[in-house]
């Protein structure tokens, strides 16, 4: 849940008022997976995080081990970056945008790769941590839930179908926020109806801005 955390006019930035639900615990037992959000998952900013688009966050576990040395934090566990499900076997080059895993009962289907708010800098208190993220190809990857069902530690993931295995989340993301420059890559991503909303607006004012350029 959303709680405030720091110290009114404060100097430092970093010590500031805000409101977060970014300091993830891990949990023992099954929760319920509805549409938005995870239950326990209820986020501070509305505008920038959840939607269905967003329900749920998934992150590498693989990556851990790097962000630990990277960042110089022993102290850097699952959950550091705000996910609601570390995910081990899995990665940025694995899982494709329209992926769609069963998970119990539940259905969850990969709609975007993450884009990286200013809250992963504040949490640690790395100020270009966030920009890190964006540039590092480990940026996570977020899903829609299909089918709401009861999830828990430990489940498997069970790839039921991929229909676009063009594009991993690691080009996704390169596409939507990175130096693609080909326009057919683009419009190729922009029409791929699995694809989050957000992201797709995004591609289609470059193609825009690039028809109106030529």
């Amino acid at each position: 849940m959303p709680k405030t955390y720091g110290i009114e006019d404060a100097d430092d930035p970093m010590d500031r008022i805000w409101a977060t639900s970014f300091f993830k615990q891990p949990v023992k037992g099954p929760l319920w997976l509805g549409i938005e959000p995870l239950e326990g998952n209820a986020q501070a900013d509305l505008r920038a995080h959840g939607g269905p688009d967003k329900a749920v966050l998934s992150y590498a576990a693989a990556h851990y081990p790097d962000w630990r040395v990277e960042l110089g934090l022993s102290n850097f566990p699952y959950g550091a970056f705000a996910e609601n499900f570390t995910v081990e076997g899995m990665s940025e080059e694995t899982v494709c945008i329209g992926d769609t895993y069963a998970l119990g009962d539940a259905r969850i289907q990969v709609s975007q790769s993450r884009g990286p708010c200013w809250k992963i800098a504040r949490r640690w208190r790395i100020e270009d941590l966030t920009e890190r993220v964006l540039k590092s190809g480990r940026p996570g990857w977020y899903c829609r839930v299909l089918r709401e069902g009861e999830v828990a530690p430990g489940m498997t993931l069970e790839l039921l179908e991929r229909p676009h295995p063009r594009f991993p989340i690691s080009r996704v993301h390169t596409v939507v926020y990175g130096s693609e420059r080909d326009l057919a890559v683009i419009a190729a991503l922009a029409d791929i109806p699995e694809l989050a909303a957000k992201p797709r607006e995004r591609l289609e004012s470059r193609l825009a801005k690039a028809t109106i350029a030529d």
